[in-house]
C-alpha cells in the first residue's frame, strides 16, 4: 500500500538513499575476500619458508650406510697416517687363554725384531690363494712387521691389509674362509729379520696362519718356532696349537687394536661434510 506524504503517493518502499548500489557493494566484498586470501597465502608461505630454514639449521642426519662409510674413510687413513712404529710398537702384551690352563690375568710380551717395506697385497701374501682375492676387492697395500715372544720360541710375523672399506673387507674374508690357515698354510708372508731370533722364519716354516676382521683392514698373522723347524701338524698337540694360536692371535690383536681402532659414531656438528 502507498504511503501519503503531502498528498502525494510515495512511489518507492524504501528512500533511495538507505544503502550503496548493488555493484559497488559487491566489488567491496571481493576486495574485502581478495585482501583475506593474500593474507593467508602470505602466512603460509611464510610457515613453509621459515620450516625450511630450520630443517636446514637442524644437525645433519647420517643414515646406517653413510654412517659406515664415514668410520671407514676415518679408521682407514691411520695406515698413511700412523707412523710405522705406532702401527707395530716395539712390544705388545697379550693374555694366554684358560684353556691353556693359566690365569687369565698372566700377560705375556712379544718384542718387534723388524718392520716390512710397505708391499702390495700380491706379494705380501701367497699370491694365488690369498692375494688375488684381496687384489679382486681393492686391497691397496700390506703393512708388516715380525715379533718374537718372550721366551723367544716363537716368531710371529703380523700382515694388515688396507682395504678400501669394512664392506670389502667382509667380502674378501668370505672368499678367504677355510684357505687362509688351511692345509696348504696360506696367509701373510714371514718376514724374517737376519741376525736375530726370526733369522729362520720362512714361508715353509709357518705353523699356523689366521686372518681376522678390523674394521677397513684385514688383519693376519703367522707363527713358527724361532729355531726354525719346519711346517708340523701341530694341531695334534693341543697345548701347542692352543699356545700358539692365542700367542699369533693375541699380538695381531694388539696391533689391531691401536689401527682398527673404532671412532664414535659420526654426528653433526664435528663430523666432515656436515
Amino acid at each position: 500500500m502507498a504511503t501519503e506524504y503531502g498528498g502525494r503517493p510515495w512511489r518507492h518502499a524504501a528512500p533511495s538513499y538507505g544503502g550503496q548500489p548493488p555493484n559497488r557493494a559487491r566489488r567491496g566484498s571481493q576486495r574485502w575476500f581478495a585482501a583475506i586470501a593474500a593474507l593467508v597465502l602470505g602466512v603460509a608461505g611464510l610457515a613453509v619458508a621459515l620450516t625450511g630454514i630450520a630443517f636446514q639449521l637442524l644437525p645433519r642426519q647420517f643414515s646406517a650406510e653413510q654412517q659406515r662409510q664415514i668410520t671407514d674413510w676415518e679408521v682407514g687413513k691411520r695406515w698413511r697416517t700412523m707412523p710405522a712404529g705406532t702401527i707395530f710398537p716395539a712390544s705388545l702384551h697379550y693374555e694366554l687363554s684358560s684353556a691353556l690352563g693359566v690365569d687369565l690375568n698372566l700377560q705375556l710380551t712379544a718384542d718387534r725384531i723388524g718392520i716390512a717395506s710397505q708391499a702390495s697385497c700380491a706379494a705380501a701374501t701367497d699370491p694365488a690363494a690369498v692375494g688375488a682375492v684381496l687384489a679382486r676387492h681393492g686391497c691397496e697395500a700390506m703393512l708388516r712387521a715380525t715379533y718374537v715372544d718372550g721366551t723367544d720360541t716363537y716368531v710371529i710375523t703380523v700382515g694388515v691389509a688396507a682395504m678400501p672399506g669394512s664392506a670389502q673387507v667382509n667380502a674378501a674374508k668370505r672368499e678367504l674362509a677355510g684357505v687362509v690357515g688351511g692345509s696348504n698354510g696360506a696367509g701373510v708372508r714371514t718376514v724374517p729379520v737376519a741376525g736375530s731370533p726370526a733369522a729362520l722364519f720362512t714361508d715353509s716354516r709357518r705353523q699356523l696362519s689366521a686372518s681376522f676382521a678390523a674394521g677397513p683392514y684385514l688383519v693376519f698373522y703367522a707363527i713358527g718356532y724361532t729355531d726354525g723347524r719346519p711346517s708340523v701338524p701341530v694341531s695334534a698337540d693341543h697345548y701347542a696349537d692352543s699356545e700358539m694360536t692365542f700367542a699369533g692371535a693375541g699380538v695381531a690383536q694388539a696391533v689391531a687394536s691401536e689401527v682398527g681402532k673404532s671412532v664414535p659414531p659420526p654426528t653433526c656438528p664435528g663430523t666432515p661434510g656436515c
